[in-house]
């Protein structure tokens, strides 16, 4: 059966965002183009190191010489998205990702599938008449500007989680903490 394709290859806005409070947030991948939206929920580790290593693609097309893919070494204040996600509707849970560089157009490249789910009931929207579940993956392409806007603004969601307790280094619930200090 053949993949469902979510394909972007020059999206309009790509975000990280949230939904729920801190402690109890779900993270969401939201690309739109047009008309066409997709969200993808991930972990908030996916999130950040997802954001980290994009980082780490464009720090070193920099050091290329002659910096030809013409990478800002910053986010460029005309593409800052610091609007709420849009309508959300889940398409699916991220499980692997894939990140990579596409030279021919000079643009990160993202790939997202579904948490695989032998579990799933198969009555479920989502299957063919075989049992199977329809396969599906999210395919993001956002040129080089873009994709720092996208890491700076992931870094900052990534953040606004709860407080770190300044004696255990562990998130601190708004309802109180309890904590042992190291060494006691």
């Amino acid at each position: 059966m053949p993949t469902l394709v979510h394909e972007f290859a020059w999206p309009d806005r790509v975000v990280i965002g949230t939904i729920g409070a801190p402690g109890a947030r779900t993270f969401y991948l939201q690309v739109r183009a047009g008309a066409q939206l997709v969200s993808i929920a991930l972990e908030k580790q996916q999130s950040s190191l997802l954001a980290e290593k994009i980082d780490e693609i464009l720090d070193q097309l920099i050091t290329i010489e002659g910096n030809p893919f013409s990478v800002p070494t910053s986010t460029p204040i005309e593409l800052v998205d610091n609007d709420p996600l849009e309508s959300v509707q889940e398409q699916f849970r991220t499980g692997a990702m894939g990140l990579g560089w596409d030279p021919a157009t000079a643009q990160v490249v993202i790939e997202a599938y579904p948490i695989g789910d032998s579990d799933t009931d198969p009555e479920d929207e989502g299957f063919s008449g075989d049992g199977a579940e329809a396969p599906e993956m999210l395919l993001v392409r956002m040129p080089v500007g873009t994709a720092r806007a996208f890491t700076k603004r992931t870094r900052e969601v990534v953040g606004a989680g709860r407080p770190l307790c300044p004696l255990c280094g562990y998130p601190m619930d708004p309802d109180g903490h309890v904590c042992t200090p190291p060494g006691l």
